[in-house]
């Protein structure tokens, strides 16, 4: 199977971009930032909405995992017709081309889209209530996804592992920031569920497989805090678990609205793909392997200068 990967320089993108498939092609979609990648780049600009219409039937896939977006929340609140242009629009333009040219279609969504004032799990029946510029782009990019493509899945996630600057995900905050023996801030009222990016991307991929559709949480297992995440790295580490300092999201300097509980069910997902999903504990653990294994600077390696 071909595939098409948008927003190949990004966390989930390039990773998805390494990893080694025995039955799978992959291309990944770059603006110029990637070269030398084991991967076919292909360079075009999805700012271009004509661009985008016609990418599918330039490329011909057999199949699109749309990751790029506009995903620092700050940004969004600052930008919020880019953020809508690039997290709403552009992925129902290219999920309607992908449903003209019979190619199965991905798109990656967030957990965010809860306001996390529910007192329990959510799952896939649960309404969203987004709390901000960033989620609310997104949710209307699964309504316009699945609104032009019914064949297309959507995929809330929430993920961790190691990206092209070293700077992208909460894992790296935490090594970074505990490396340098820096203290680092964990909130103690913010739970999520987060997968390691490689396990990510073998599901995705197997949801391809599978011809899965409509709407799924592809999310960890396993509930907790951020600063229960930060103080699992350190330990993973070896480093200076005290360095963690427990404090609320409310007392911290972000401006935009962080949901507390994003505790989200994987059952639907587990069932359907026949499979359990892992939990963080592997995926701190495969996060860890890959920082020994120097995977990382491999990373960099890529990166256009």
């Amino acid at each position: 199977m071909k595939i098409l990967i948008t927003g190949a320089s990004g966390l989930l993108g390039l990773n998805l971009c390494l990893a080694n498939w025995d039955s799978h092609t992959l291309l990944g979609l770059d603006r110029g930032k990637l070269h030398g990648t084991p991967c076919e780049l292909i360079h075009a600009d999805l700012d271009d909405p004509a661009a985008a219409s016609r990418l599918i039937d330039i490329v011909k896939p057999d199949a699109v995992i749309h990751t790029a977006a506009l995903a620092n929340l700050e940004k969004c609140e600052a930008d919020p017709e880019g953020a809508r242009y690039l997290n709403a629009e552009i992925p129902g333009i290219l999920a309607e081309s992908a449903a003209l040219a019979s190619v199965r279609f991905i798109h990656i969504s967030t957990d965010a889209v809860f306001d996390g004032t529910k007192d329990g799990i959510y799952t896939e029946t649960d309404a969203p209530s987004p709390p901000g510029v960033y989620s609310a782009t997104k949710l209307l990019g699964e309504q316009n996804v699945l609104s032009a493509n019914p064949a297309a899945a959507v995929a809330r996630v929430n993920f961790f592992g190691w990206s092209l600057s070293g700077t992208r995900s909460l894992s790296e905050f935490f090594y970074n920031k505990l490396l340098a023996g820096q203290p680092a801030n964990g909130f103690t009222d913010v739970y999520f569920c987060p997968l390691f990016v490689g396990d990510l991307a073998e599901i995705l991929v197997g949801m391809l497989d599978k011809g899965l559709s409509g709407l799924y949480h592809v999310v960890g297992s396993e509930a907790l805090s951020k600063y229960e995440f930060g103080v699992r790295i350190a330990r993973q580490f070896g480093f200076d678990e005290g360095l963690i300092r427990p404090i609320s999201v409310e007392k911290s300097e972000l401006t935009a609205k962080r949901s507390h509980n994003l505790r989200l069910s994987v059952h639907k997902l587990s069932t359907d793909l026949g499979q359990p999903i892992p939990g963080v504990s592997t995926g701190i653990a495969r996060f860890y392997a890959q920082a020994q294994q120097g995977y990382p600077q491999k990373m960099r390696s890529y990166q256009q200068e």
